[in-house]
């Protein structure tokens, strides 16, 4: 992208825009063209980003869209013709296996104009235990985000998960890059739905809960490729443990 050139900056999942907030800072002190289109399920969300975004970063140009990530790109070059920079960051992408993460790439190719540009955050390989720690951390913050599903399962659905007869246990495979998450059920029991419905769980039996896919580099350029996308470049994090990769609709 040359010097001046007008494009709209696209953010899939913004939440608070935590992240996103110093990139836009930034573009504004180079006084770049350009609009940050947040893209969020949630209406409140975007409401907040809306409200409070051009309080903070005066000058800022912002345009909430609430809806689904496809869908609000569809919406979003139906606003104006200038060049799409779509932000994906974090490690979502990581939030899918493989296979859905190269079909989630294709999909967004599709939506996308050729010369429009992708800045994707990717987790990376790196030392087994290193990783595995990461999510059986001493301090229990993964586990208890497991469990936070069934307490709103319970809260939300009405169900009566007893959260202390489930185990959170991580595991990590480093030849697929694969870290999955599950709780297991301590013994045999029964979960009632709205007091109607009900689940048996086997002692030992498991519930699959995430999986955080990890790749290396080669992998990363590989996808963008077969999704149809040129890698222009890499950045690195101080020890090289994730990366933001740049990725060119070709």
């Amino acid at each position: 992208m040359s010097n001046g050139d007008a494009f709209d900056l696209i953010e899939l999942g913004a939440g608070d825009a935590m992240k996103s907030t110093f990139l836009l800072k930034y573009l504004l002190e180079q006084k770049a063209d350009f609009s940050y289109l947040p893209i969020d399920i949630s209406e409140n969300v975007i409401s907040y980003l809306n409200t409070t975004l051009p309080v903070s970063l005066p000058g800022l140009r912002v345009t909430g869209l609430n809806g689904d990530y496809f869908n609000m790109l569809e919406k979003a070059a139906s606003l104006s013709k200038r060049r799409k920079v779509v932000l994906f960051l974090g490690s979502n992408v990581g939030n899918m296996p493989v296979s859905d993460a190269e079909s989630f790439c294709k999909q967004l190719r599709n939506h996308l104009s050729i010369g429009d540009m992708l800045l994707v955050g990717i987790d990376l390989k790196k030392n087994p235990k290193t990783i595995l720690a990461a999510y059986n951390d001493k301090d229990g913050i993964t586990k208890r985000f497991n469990i936070n599903l069934l307490d709103r399962i319970n809260r939300e659905l009405g169900a009566d998960f007893d959260v202390a007869k489930f185990e959170h246990y991580p595991t990590y495979d480093p030849e697929t890059g694969s870290c999955k998450s599950y709780l297991i059920s301590l013994e045999d029991q029964q979960v009632k739905i709205r007091g109607k419905e009900t689940i048996c769980f086997a002692k030992d039996e498991y519930i699959y809960m995430e999986i955080s896919q990890k790749y290396n580099v080669i992998q990363t350029n590989q996808m963008a490729a077969g999704a149809g996308f040129k890698p222009l470049n890499i950045f690195f994090d101080s020890k090289k443990w994730f990366i933001d990769a740049i990725w060119l609709a070709e």
